[in-house]
């Protein structure tokens, strides 16, 4: 009988062992926590990045990614002028209508339009994608746990996959993807970008880039959410410095 204890205990033992080095090899790793200009009650955007973040998704991530919620007007918020706002939309197209004949047609973007994607239709996207779906990236870095930090991670953690692992086919080694395999190729390129400001195009740069942009398509009114909530702060810190007053007044005989 203690012979049977020992060898299911042994048993258990190897079955704990055997799913913990299964679990472990399979866990992504932690991303990386990098320190992000725009977190913390006093955070802000940084505009400059922001843009250089426009354009990289522009160049490189619009090709598969859309931005469903964003529209070219609110680049305005970025800094960019109406002059510019107005150039970016008109080099897409939308589709309107119907016209008098009751036909949809196609016509440049105006500052009102919604960004368009790069894909007629979700089939559309799987069939160029060998069956996967790329996400729509307005809402990404609110949907992904670990923000911020997990999109920048996501973006620099390509790399060559250990000893003994084997890549399916179509996929790809991403050491902060839970599996690390994951479909999406690495997209960023040394100078895959040209910045106008002449900042240079590291993966990382690009990456913390983009992130950033990304960050404030998911939370655009944030600095004006920040102003709030300080503004409203300072007002009942005042209040109550003023009812504390108002109340030693009124007590002070009967004290």
């Amino acid at each position: 009988m203690r012979r049977v204890v020992r060898l299911l205990g042994s048993v258990l033992a190897l079955s704990v062992l055997c799913a913990t080095s299964v679990r472990a090899a399979v866990e992504a790793e932690p991303p990386l926590r990098e320190s992000w200009p725009h977190q913390g009650i006093f955070g802000t955007w940084d505009r400059r990045a922001v843009q250089r973040g426009f354009q990289v998704y522009k160049e490189v991530c619009a090709s598969c990614h859309s931005l469903k919620y964003l529209a070219f007007r609110n680049l305005a918020d970025l800094g960019f002028t109406e002059a510019e706002v107005k150039a970016i939309a008109a080099q897409y197209t939308v589709v309107d209508g119907p016209n008098d004949q009751g036909e949809m047609f196609e016509r440049p973007a105006r500052p009102s339009d919604r960004m368009p994607g790069p894909y007629a239709n979700e089939q559309a996207a799987r069939a160029a994608n060998n069956g996967a779906l790329p996400p729509d990236l307005s809402l990404i870095v609110k949907a992904r746990k670990g923000g911020e930090n997990y999109i920048y991670s996501l973006l620099v953690g390509y790399e060559e996959p250990p000893s003994g692992v084997t890549v399916p086919e179509g996929m790809h080694y991403n050491k902060y993807f839970p599996g690390h395999f994951i479909a999406m190729p690495q997209i960023l390129q040394p100078d895959a970008v040209s910045y106008a400001d002449g900042t240079p195009a590291t993966v990382a740069q690009m990456a913390r880039d983009v992130t950033q942009f990304l960050a404030w398509v998911a939370d655009p009114r944030m600095e004006e959410r920040k102003g709030t909530g300080i503004t409203t702060m300072l007002f009942l810190i005042a209040l109550t410095a003023l009812l504390y007053a108002y109340k030693r007044r009124v007590w002070a005989d009967v004290h």
